[in-house]
């Protein structure tokens, strides 16, 4: 996906500068390699089904303390500020800040053994989002293809007329835009398609408007201009800016992306992202926020045929005031949430839809003094014991796969990790994870080398 660079600086934990993009959306619609598809699928490598995947990723790691493995019973530095809930599945406890998840928790899995063993906001995400382990503070790029890129790359979209991968309102990890969640040696086709580059990285409580995204009265009014020619789409995306030229991504369109452009250009997408279509009262159910609208929305995309949609809900590395970071934040999770679930309940999409809530680590189990400046405990980065929330899918739901110590430390059941959950992921899709593809030295490289899919929520 082409990408400007632009803006200021504003730096993370780790020193990482967050710059905002321009990305020219056409480029990245994904997912649109039909005569691959068709070969995937005649040698057995992809199964064809109608499942989606909407993944919900909470940037800067989320405490396990605080959501899916509370530990009432630890020292209060510990604990930590919040009591544990009971749930509708008999001797299953979450964080008091999650009610909406404890109505839900029989159609739930919670898996709380996953570990990696890295604080590196980099490395962490890189390995949750790939399965593998590969970029670093210290070397940034990414190495191997997410999970949402293969899933376009071998499924494509589940419904002629919509894009197979998008990003909510853009696809991220650590600030670096897609990231993580990109394509890497797979190509920018099989990039997300971020619906706003403009309004991005939005924390729950920013006074953002979430509707009909900008960007389709844009490409619709291309569109109009287009004519049905391929000559007047290469003339009117040099017009988008002629810096593009100068990358010589010009000559990298294809068949496919032009086809992409009117894949997203077409009616069904086009109403699919506009949120202003929704009924208020359900939209009041998913919360007046971006996190909620952006939610509500990847439930419309799933719907109309999208086959991965990343909501990011990005904050998330409390180092101080554990308790208002991560309480209001929880709050507006908990709520989306919630209201997805009875959403794809009520239109009997859950078996088909599989939910994921992950970020790239969990905290420290014991609470810190805060930092310089803010003197409020909080709680630092830990990849010791990481817990992730699956839904849907077809899975077993009820189920809590793994245990932690008594304080939340490391995995003494059931350990897990990175490759094992995408492993899971990729089962459920009907994704031969032995399936490879060349990398940018032409090197054949399997979607995964290890791993194993957890079968007892299969």
């Amino acid at each position: 996906m082409l990408q400007l660079e632009t803006g200021t600086p504003f730096a993370n934990c780790s020193g990482m500068s967050r710059r905002s993009a321009l990305k020219v959306g056409t480029l990245g619609i994904g997912g649109l390699g039909l005569g691959d598809l068709f070969k995937l699928r005649a040698s057995g490598a992809a199964t064809k089904n109608d499942k989606s995947i909407i993944l919900i990723w909470l940037d800067g790691g989320p405490s396990q303390l605080e959501t899916y493995d509370p530990k009432p019973e630890a020292p209060s530095e510990y604990r930590g500020p919040f009591d544990a809930i009971s749930t509708n599945v008999p001797g299953i406890f979450l964080s008091e800040t999650l009610p909406q998840h404890a109505k839900h928790a029989d159609k739930m899995v919670f898996i709380r053994s996953l570990h990696h063993g890295t604080g590196d906001h980099f490395a962490g995400g890189h390995w949750m989002l790939t399965g593998r382990f590969g970029s670093t503070t210290a070397d940034l790029p990414q190495k191997y293809p997410s999970v949402g890129s293969y899933v376009s790359r071998v499924r494509g979209p589940n419904v002629p007329g919509m894009p197979a991968y998008v990003g909510l309102p853009a696809a991220q990890s650590i600030y670096l835009f897609p990231g993580y969640q990109g394509a890497a040696y797979l190509g920018a086709a099989y990039n997300p398609f971020d619906v706003d580059t403009e309004s991005k990285y939005l924390h729950y409580s920013y006074n953002v408007k979430v509707g009909r995204p900008k960007c389709l009265d844009s490409l619709q009014s291309f569109e109009a201009s287009r004519a049905d020619s391929r000559r007047s789409l290469l003339q009117g995306l040099d017009q988008m800016d002629r810096a593009v030229d100068q990358k010589h991504v010009m000559e990298t369109i294809d068949r496919h992306q032009q086809d992409a452009l009117s894949m997203v250009l077409g009616g069904k997408a086009r109403r699919a992202f506009n949120l202003d279509l929704e009924d208020p009262r359900l939209s009041a159910k998913y919360g007046d926020n971006p996190w909620g609208r952006y939610t509500l929305m990847s439930r419309r995309l799933v719907e109309a045929g999208c086959t991965f949609v990343t909501v990011d809900m990005p904050h998330w590395d409390d180092h101080s005031n554990i308790k208002v970071g991560h309480g209001g934040k929880l709050e507006a999770v908990d709520k989306a949430v919630g209201a997805l679930m009875d959403d794809l309940i009520d239109r009997d999409l859950l078996d088909k839809t599989l939910v994921i809530v992950m970020g790239e680590f969990g905290r420290t189990p014991k609470i810190n003094t805060g930092q310089p400046g803010i003197p409020i405990p909080g709680r630092d980065h830990w990849g010791d014991a990481i817990s992730v929330m699956m839904a849907g899918g077809g899975l077993r739901g009820g189920t809590v796969v793994g245990q932690t110590n008594s304080r939340a430390e490391f995995p003494i059941e059931r350990p897990l990790m990175p490759h094992d959950l995408l492993a899971t992921i990729y089962e459920v899709m009907g994704i031969d994870t032995s399936l490879s593809f060349p990398d940018h030295s032409g090197r054949p490289i399997p979607i995964l080398t290890e791993g194993t899919p957890i079968r007892e929520i299969l």
